[in-house]
């Protein structure tokens, strides 16, 4: 499986151990994300994971910014994509179970880098179970073409 990480000037350290963590996982890692701390636009790294994702170039994404928030806003402006900032592993295995989370965000500045590496585990290790959840991810996908 390829995951597509990405991230800002806030996130670079992390980025760069959650892509490690990921290989040592066995994932197969696309960096989408800057490598330097001069301040630039997380909109941009969330777009350019997002595209990949919604285009099949990787299977899923994480993004990483100071936060988690604006970098998901700006990946959930792609169409397909399902973007969950969480900051603790439940919420994240959540998101696959029930939302069928395609796109994993967290925030540099919030959680510390064990946590983060609980949340990528629990999230990765998580499946959708569809059934009710389905029709409820049927409808949030249904808003994109209204």
């Amino acid at each position: 499986m390829k995951i597509g990480i990405g991230n800002d000037h806030a996130a670079v350290v992390m980025k760069n151990e959650i892509a490690a963590y990921l290989e040592e996982l066995g994932y197969e890692v696309a960096d989408y994300g800057t490598d330097s701390e001069t301040s630039c636009s997380y909109a941009e790294y969330g777009e350019k994971v997002a595209r990949a994702v919604a285009a099949k170039d990787v299977d899923l994404g994480i993004l990483i910014c100071g936060t988690g928030v604006g970098i998901s806003l700006a990946a959930n402006k792609v169409k397909g994509i399902r973007a969950a900032v969480c900051s603790e592993p439940c919420t994240a295995r959540l998101s696959r179970q029930h939302n069928n989370a395609n796109v994993l965000a967290f925030g540099a500045r919030i959680i510390g880098i064990e946590t983060a590496k609980e949340i990528v585990k629990a999230w990765l290790d998580a499946e959708f179970e569809g059934g009710r959840h389905q029709t409820r991810v049927d409808m949030i996908m249904a808003i994109e073409e209204r």
